[in-house]
């Protein structure tokens, strides 16, 4: 597997961010003249050979560029609740970068325990995970953002569907018995201390869908990855 370099100026700055740069020359030792892999996480995959292996700024000559097509041709999107611990959040992110996902938004709500969030490390940490796994889109990653804010910026019909996981008594439907193949899908997954009852009617009013993610009572990251996995297998 070649070495996925990620650098997100490259088509108007011909050298590698300096962490790359450094990964580059000193901990992967190339040299100049050597060829290298390298994405902008916009889609395009470019080939590149080194000029200058500097550790701190890998200077390129860029060889050919391609546009790669998503894997995926829907369109996941995930607003949960961070736990407390931003470990949990930011394993959500590694794995749902892994497994495919365009946008996720940090949702604060009513029971949120946690207010806010380093939004510069998970954007490393999907960088990372989008390496990694060899993809070449970079998913979006929001600042936190106010429940009843977020639901009254998306009350329109894109042409998808909309969800809400919640773990209220109220009649739920699987995902699988309201989702469609090939539609984009918009997951709302709450706290710990799930949504309020309040903001599951402020949800349903807006048109969004309440599901389930089956029997079993699940961590508000686990329910994040296992919404964004459901999508794809249902889309398979």
């Amino acid at each position: 597997m070649k070495h996925l370099f990620y650098a997100p100026d490259i088509a108007s700055i011909p050298e590698l961010p300096e962490d790359e740069s450094l990964h580059c020359a000193r901990v992967l030792r190339l040299k100049t003249g050597d060829r290298i892999t390298l994405t902008d996480g916009k889609g395009f995959l470019y080939e590149a050979i080194l000029v200058d292996a500097h550790p701190g700024h890998c200077r390129i000559d860029i060889t050919g560029k391609l546009k790669q097509k998503l894997p995926w041709n829907f369109d996941v999107h995930i607003a949960v609740s961070p736990a407390k611990n931003m470990d949990r959040m930011e394993w959500f992110v590694e794995k749902a970068t892994e497994i495919g996902i365009n946008r996720i938004t940090c949702l604060r709500c009513r029971y949120s325990e946690r207010r806010e969030i380093k939004l510069q490390r998970l954007n490393r940490i999907a960088v990372s995970a989008m390496k990694q796994s060899q993809k070449t889109t970079l998913p979006e990653i929001s600042e936190i953002t106010d429940f009843q804010n977020f639901i009254a910026h998306n009350t329109a019909d894109t042409g998808g569907y909309k969800m809400i996981g919640h773990c209220a008594g109220s009649e739920k439907k699987l995902i699988k018995d309201i989702y469609k193949p090939g539609k984009n899908a918009l997951i709302l997954i709450g706290p710990e201390g799930d949504f309020s009852k309040e903001e599951i009617d402020a949800a349903i009013s807006a048109g969004f869908y309440p599901v389930s993610l089956g029997e079993s009572r699940l961590r508000s990251e686990t329910a994040a990855l296992a919404a964004c996995h459901t999508i794809h297998v249902l889309n398979q």
